[in-house]
């Protein structure tokens, strides 16, 4: 009796285990675990300050304000580079001759939707294997794009044996 109990347990696990909703690829797992707000959400704004003209510029909608945040200018301009490079301002001329080679074949303005449909596919047809699961917390991503990565660590012994420059880099993990 109490192994048919048991076998009645094990099977009602596994098929709630396998069980998700039709379409749900979602390999990351970015879900917020506490009820709390998101302290990295909230940036105070930068103090007032008394303008140099009294006249108010013409509303640009969707423009910046002064007491905006903005953290990657502000480290770019603690680091001493140009805050304002940052901003697209289209092709630099340096980078002009390396755009004209990678579109020497040709380029497709569709070119976003066109992967994002093959990502789709490619998840779809993997998540096949990775549908099996008991816990629904664990993040995903890695195993099912690991035959799409690269080694970093091989890759940084093959430059040099080719005599290419390269940084230091951190020991490799440990494998477990």
């Amino acid at each position: 009796m109490r192994l048919a109990h048991g076998m009645i347990l094990v099977a009602i696990l596994a098929v709630t285990a396998c069980s998700r909703p039709q379409g749900d690829l979602n390999l990351r797992n970015l879900a917020n675990p506490s009820a709390g707000p998101d302290e990295f959400s909230v940036l105070p704004g930068k103090p007032l300050e008394m303008p140099q003209q009294t006249v108010l510029p013409t509303p640009t909608p969707g423009g910046s304000n002064l007491t905006d945040q903005n953290p990657l200018a502000d480290g770019v301009a603690a680091l001493g580079g140009r805050p304002g490079a940052l901003s697209p301002q289209g092709v630099a001329a340096s980078d002009a001759g390396l755009l004209q080679h990678a579109a020497r074949n040709g380029t497709s303005g569709d070119i976003r939707a066109m992967l994002a449909a093959e990502d789709a596919e490619f998840q779809r047809r993997r998540s096949r294997f990775t549908q099996f699961r008991i816990f629904r917390d664990v993040d995903r991503y890695h195993e099912v794009y690991s035959g799409e990565m690269t080694d970093p660590y091989a890759e940084l012994r093959r430059f040099r044996r080719l005599g290419v420059p390269t940084p230091s880099a951190p020991p490799p993990p440990r494998r477990r």
